[in-house]
């Protein structure tokens, strides 16, 4: 092993230093109000979750809030309608074990919430969260196990939220990328022009 990996625990301590006091006060084993509070607030993050074939990091989506807050350890959260990959659901098959960072637009933190989920198909709650009268496939019930908001730094190193700083000219688009994946055998520019609409049609 080259001398230069971190390979130990007490290594990896090492090279970071001690914990500072606010980043050990702010981690809670439940939803307090005030993290409550915040996430409400919050219509994105990404679900993170493991399965056989390795780890998964998904994004959710919804008009707001993202998640229903069932109780100060419960968390309830819709699965709309999506590319039916389900990664992320083959993995809480497996696995329940799952975790949550939640962004908000404009602001620096994010608040991360680690826990175990269930994938609750109750008529009744599926009905409580239709939207336009289309119910969500399922709902994760998430049991919270620690909750913590994570510092900005990240958020202002990159300058996430400056969108007129990112130049997104060379970005390839979902039809380009398509094209180049099967080697021509998807029309990209045709994927492209449909998309706008679809997603729309689709949105729920």
């Amino acid at each position: 092993m080259p001398e230069h990996l971190i390979t130990d625990l007490a290594s990896l301590e090492a090279l970071f230093g001690q914990v500072a006091a606010p980043s050990i006060a702010k981690e809670t084993d439940h939803l307090h109000p005030i993290y409550a509070r915040w996430i409400e607030n919050a219509r994105f993050a990404l679900l993170a979750t493991s399965g056989p074939d390795g780890v998964d990091v998904s994004p959710r989506g919804d008009a707001g809030p993202l998640v229903r807050i069932h109780d100060a350890r419960t968390l309830l959260l819709p699965e709309r309608r999506g590319n039916n990959r389900i990664d992320s659901l083959r993995n809480l098959i497996h696995d329940p074990r799952m975790a949550l960072i939640f962004m908000i637009p404009g602001v620096g933190e994010t608040v991360r919430v680690r826990g175990r989920a269930q994938i609750d198909i109750d008529q009744a709650l599926l009905e409580s969260f239709a939207v336009d009268g289309k119910q969500p496939h399922c709902v994760l019930r998430v049991a919270v196990e620690k909750v913590f908001f994570q510092c900005a730094r990240s958020i202002l190193r990159s300058r996430l939220w400056h969108r007129e700083e990112h130049d997104t000219a060379g970005v390839p688009t979902p039809g380009t990328m398509l094209a180049a994946l099967t080697q021509g055998g998807m029309d990209g520019e045709a994927y492209d022009s449909a998309l706008p609409q679809r997603q729309r049609e689709t949105l729920y």
